[in-house]
This record gives C-alpha cells, sequence and structure tokens, in this order.
C-alpha cells in the first residue's frame, strides 16, 4: 500500500475540482478544506483506489463526495456507497444531495425499515449513486430488484465499523459483483488486519 504525498493547498481552489462545483461549494459555506479532504479529493478525481484513515466528523463524505460527483455527473456509470448504518447513509444521503442536486445528481438510500416497492421504483430512476448499508444492499442483490454491473466507484465508510457488526461478509459479497474494472475508496478510523486483508483482496495498490 503506497503512501500519497502531502498537499498544502488551504483551500478548495487546486485541488482538480471543477468550476460549478467549486461555486456550489462556495454557496454551501465550504471554504477550508479539512486534512482528509486535502489529501483525498485529488487522488479520487485522478481515479485512485485509496485508503483514508479518519475519524467521523472529519469531512469524509465531501473527501469521496466531490470525486463521486465530478466524475459521474454526465456519465453513465454509477457509484456505490456502504455505510454500516441507517442513521449514516441518510446523513451522507443528505450531504451528497446539498452539493450535487442543483448538477443534477440523483441519489438513493437502500435501507432497512423501509419498503421494497419504493426503493425498486427509486432503482428504475438510475440514480448517479446508490447508499445502503451492507444487508438491505445484499436483500436488494438476492431479490434480484439491484444490479451493480455499472457501478465504477465504490466506496465503503466506516468499514472498521462494518467489520466490528459483522458486515464482512456481505461486503464481499458486494464487491464480487461489482465491476473489477473501478475505483475503490475505503475509509475506516482504525487499520485492523481484515481492512488490510480486503484492500488486498479488492483494490489495485490503493494509496494510504
Amino acid at each position: 500500500m503506497q503512501e500519497s504525498s502531502e498537499n498544502t493547498e488551504q483551500n478548495f481552489y487546486g485541488l482538480g475540482i471543477a468550476p460549478g462545483l467549486l461555486e456550489v461549494l462556495k454557496r454551501a459555506g465550504f471554504i477550508k478544506p479539512t486534512p482528509i479532504q486535502i489529501r483525498t479529493i485529488p487522488l479520487g478525481i485522478q481515479g485512485k483506489d485509496l485508503v483514508g484513515i479518519a475519524q467521523t466528523g472529519t469531512g469524509k463524505t465531501l473527501a469521496f463526495g466531490i470525486p463521486m460527483i465530478q466524475l459521474l455527473l454526465g456519465r453513465k456509470e454509477q457509484g456505490l456507497v456502504v455505510l454500516p448504518t441507517r442513521e449514516l447513509a441518510l446523513q451522507v444521503e443528505a450531504s451528497l444531495r446539498k452539493i450535487g442536486q442543483k448538477q443534477g445528481l440523483r441519489t438513493i438510500v437502500l435501507i432497512g425499515g423501509l419498503p421494497f416497492g419504493g426503493q425498486r421504483r427509486d432503482i428504475s430512476r438510475k440514480p448517479h449513486i446508490i447508499i445502503g448499508t451492507p444487508g438491505r444492499i445484499n436483500d436488494h442483490l438476492l431479490q434480484k430488484t439491484l444490479s451493480l454491473s455499472n457501478v465504477s466507484i465504490v466506496v465503503l465508510d466506516e468499514a472498521d465499523r462494518m467489520f466490528d457488526m459483522g458486515f464482512l461478509p456481505q461486503i464481499r459479497s458486494i464487491l464480487k459483483v461489482v465491476p473489477k474494472k473501478r475505483q475503490t475508496m475505503l475509509f475506516c478510523a482504525t487499520m485492523p488486519p481484515e481492512i488490510m486483508r480486503l484492500a488486498k483482496d479488492y483494490m489495485q495498490t490503493p494509496l494510504r
């Protein structure tokens, strides 16, 4: 696993973000990027696989969300964000929508406790980004109501927490059905051996 070089930029300019997204960030009050955003956004926009070590509340959603939005808008490919809880899934979806909605971004949330029928309708609208928990994503895969064959970017957020909750088998099931030619970004607060094995098995020389 390679180490990425430090970036000394202190604002969002110079990170490779498209002008339209820069304007949206400015209007939304995002002026100074966090350290994880400074390190991750340029690599994400370049399509690199990466492992980011960051606690909750350090700006991870924009760290992977900005590259996803920039790379997926205007293309037919999709992005997939997998998170441990429904609350986190809803938070991430709200943040991505805040940045991408005026650019035409379509998102959906696949979490337990909500009707399958409504989620099937959301899937049929061909969203740019699918956000969900491992269990519900696998439920849709088993029922063949969801295909991930068009996914070109995968984000595993709070991966160590998902492992602690016993989701590793579901995560492996998901990664087996997304295209092998894809970008994978993995974020966690700690780096247990399971994370290293997952990165080795499913990522292409990830930067850390």
